[in-house]
């Protein structure tokens, strides 16, 4: 099968009525091939993947199939990388999370799984406050970290803000959009989007060409804004709106959060003061408190190494999770680690996290642990 073919079929299953990322989970433990799914009669496949025998008609997956190829073309033509999520090629933090797209589509070519990988949202309202905020964060943030990739999704104020001061600032940005990548939504922002891909950021949606935007899509946009990114920061939102939801989103993935606090009085810094106060959301006043939060490691500064013992005398949980990491060839994922020492949850992360202190593991992006 020729990688064209292979990318018609990742396509066409993204187009199947019924798909998900449960769904093709459960077709890659079923060991059902991308070309599998598409020759095995219904009652077969439904039978291997234990679903109801109403999901999956033949006649339905040919059909998905067929609008496959067509999208193809225009795939082709506007030079659009696919990320199917069964690949490795796909986002390492998109692919943790449970809904994850089953189809990615990015015109540009930054790289997804960047070192550091953060989120800028907030209300299409945004105020001079806010927009004195992005304009210094992000031009320190900059200086700090050059290799940052700032997401966000497009839209009026907050994110529009965010992509501008990552374009001034010479860090490549992603803007996640509600619809097609054969139109820009809003039209205003059609330049905006050029400068973008331009300058080495992208423009990603998980749907296919002919989407149009409407409220739903929005929404849905919002859990791949906080599920590419370590961490979400939202500058100014009312309690109600799209930026909360991301925020929220983010938490359920059990990513950070970081909120810029205002005024009590602001309407706009509502979202953000409830946020700190349900301890939902770290708050966030400048770049350093981002390193605080995030243990990262600013580009050029020096930083001493932890003391410690290179041959730790561990006991218990930690010792189980020395001994496994220790013949590891790659970093390993908290579910990784549970498979292998059946630790619960809760132990594992505390434990992990007490390792990580006191220098003995180093914690990578999207949460894989290695020994330091």
């Amino acid at each position: 099968m020729t990688d064209r073919e292979a990318t018609i079929f990742k396509i066409g299953i993204s187009f199947t009525p019924g798909i998900s990322a449960e769904v093709v989970r459960r077709l890659e433990e079923a060991g059902v091939s991308i070309e599998d799914f598409f020759e095995i009669d219904t009652q077969e496949l439904t039978s291997l993947l234990g679903l109801s025998r109403a999901k999956f008609d033949k006649v339905l997956r040919e059909e998905a199939l067929f609008k496959a190829r067509k999208e193809m073309e225009f795939v082709e033509r506007h030079g659009i990388n696919v990320y199917y999520l069964g690949d490795e090629r796909y986002p390492m933090l998109l692919r943790e999370t449970p809904d994850a797209p089953v189809v990615l589509y990015q015109l540009g070519s930054t790289d997804l799984d960047a070192e550091h990988v953060m989120n800028i949202v907030g209300t299409r309202r945004s105020t001079a406050y806010a927009a004195s905020f992005c304009d210094g964060f992000i031009r320190k943030l900059g200086e700090y970290f050059p290799d940052m990739v700032i997401v966000s999704g497009l839209a009026y104020g907050i994110d529009a803000l965010a992509h501008k001061g990552a374009l001034e600032n010479g860090l490549p940005t992603v803007a996640v959009v509600a619809h097609g990548l054969d139109t820009i939504y809003p039209a205003a922002h059609r330049d905006l989007a050029r400068k973008i891909v331009k300058s080495g950021g992208s423009i990603i949606s998980e749907y296919p060409s002919g989407t149009t935007p409407f409220q739903k899509r929005f929404l849905e946009r919002n859990r791949i804004v906080a599920g590419l990114s370590e961490l979400t920061l939202v500058v100014e939102s009312p309690i109600k709106g799209g930026a909360m939801s991301t925020a929220n989103v983010a938490f359920s993935y059990s990513r950070e959060v970081g909120a810029v606090p205002g005024r009590a009085s602001d309407p706009m810094s509502e979202g953000c003061n409830l946020l700190i106060r349900k301890q939902k959301a770290s708050l966030v006043t400048s770049v350093a408190d981002v390193i605080e939060l995030m243990g990262w490691r600013p580009a050029g500064v020096k930083v001493e190494a932890k003391q410690r013992n290179l041959f730790p005398e561990l006991e218990g949980e930690a010792k189980e999770i020395y001994e496994i990491l220790k013949f590891a060839s790659d970093p390993m994922s908290i579910d990784g680690l549970y498979q292998k020492t059946k630790i619960r949850i809760p132990l594992l992360t505390s434990t992990l996290t007490e390792l990580e202190f006191d220098g003995i593991v180093v914690r990578h992006p999207g949460n894989r642990y290695s020994l330091a």
